[in-house]
């Protein structure tokens, strides 16, 4: 897709909700290049070996990308769960990026239609329909999905730097890879940045994946959604998938203490410096509407539907970037 269709308002491409996922994998062998070398690229570690500095970076590299697509890519661009300035938005673009999952406007394209289709034939990666292979990486060679809908992210791409980040998305891992190398060589390129990437790349897919077959469901959705808490661990607090879909315009997807949220704990610091504001939360009666023992899966009770409010926790900021 040209970066120029991103901000089109009047065409009509086909839309993503028109159409289904493949029933067997017939892959983009061309996407399937970087792919297979991230996995392969970590084997370099027999000949660059592994010191302490490497592991460092990999923990940090790690770090980076999955605050990029927990913080940035999925509760900030995908559910606008906070509010920030147009500068700092363009830093958790870029800080996404570096996730090596594409630009901004794809994921969140893909993701709020995963949210709209959610288990059904029309979700993209949807385990319970296509199997858990498909849903964790599958869906990612199908041609179906190489390209996003422009008219369900037209509040970002109203952004010429998010349409500009978009063409050049692979600019940031590119920078990142190449200060683990001065940084750490050899080893800091392989562990650092290759290794780290395949850690985060299967971590975040695990929320597509296991987190819709394995956990415990405290609320009644109209899909498979579950907490699972392994996932959350290692996604800084994605794996509450339940808590999400539920509730899915919350900042905090752990909704009481015991359930670690680390993007959380980042977004109250990141609004603690006032870098962003307006950090919405989940209603008492919201977390209240826990599913009744013996109902339906889907028997969600009439005032549980979900809503969008904003709770303001700083003041309004004269440069801010509306939601």
């Amino acid at each position: 897709m040209s970066p120029d269709t991103w901000v089109s308002t009047d065409s009509d491409p086909t839309r993503l909700s028109e159409r289904r996922p493949p029933q067997s994998l017939f892959p983009n062998w061309l996407m399937c290049i970087p792919f297979v070398v991230l996995h392969l690229a970590p084997l370099a570690i027999i000949w660059t070996g592994v010191d302490l500095r490497s592991l460092l970076l990999c923990a940090a590299c790690y770090a980076f990308n999955v605050v990029g697509i927990t913080l940035g890519y999925h509760r900030y661009f995908s559910h606008r769960t906070y509010k920030t300035s147009r500068a700092f938005q363009f830093v958790l673009a870029c800080l996404g990026c570096t996730a090596l999952q594409k630009g901004p406007l794809w994921w969140a394209s893909i993701h709020r239609h995963h949210h709209r289709h959610s288990d059904t034939t029309e979700d993209a990666h949807s385990p319970v329909v296509n199997g858990f292979f498909w849903s964790h990486i599958g869906w990612i060679f199908a041609p179906d999905w190489n390209e996003g809908d422009p008219k369900s992210v037209r509040d970002l791409s109203r952004y010429p730097e998010l349409r500009w980040l978009e063409r050049l998305h692979w600019l940031p891992p590119l920078l990142l890879a190449t200060a683990c190398f001065l940084i750490g060589g050899w080893s800091g390129l392989v562990v650092g940045f290759f290794l780290s990437n395949l850690l985060s790349h299967h971590a975040t897919f695990l929320v597509n994946s296991a987190c819709h077959l394995w956990g415990g469901r405290r609320y009644s959705t109209a899909d498979h959604s579950r907490n699972n808490t392994l996932v959350a661990l290692l996604t800084f607090g994605e794996g509450w998938h339940n808590n999400h879909h539920h509730y899915q315009s919350s900042a905090n997807q752990g909704f009481f203490w015991w359930e670690v949220d680390i993007s959380y704990y980042l977004i109250r610091l990141l609004a603690a410096v006032g870098l962003v504001w307006d950090v919405r939360k989940t209603p008492l009666e919201k977390l209240r509407c826990e599913e009744p023992a013996g109902q339906p899966r889907n028997a969600m009770p009439p005032d549980c539907q979900l809503h969008i409010p904003t709770i303001t926790t700083s003041p309004a900021k004269t440069q801010s970037v509306a939601s």
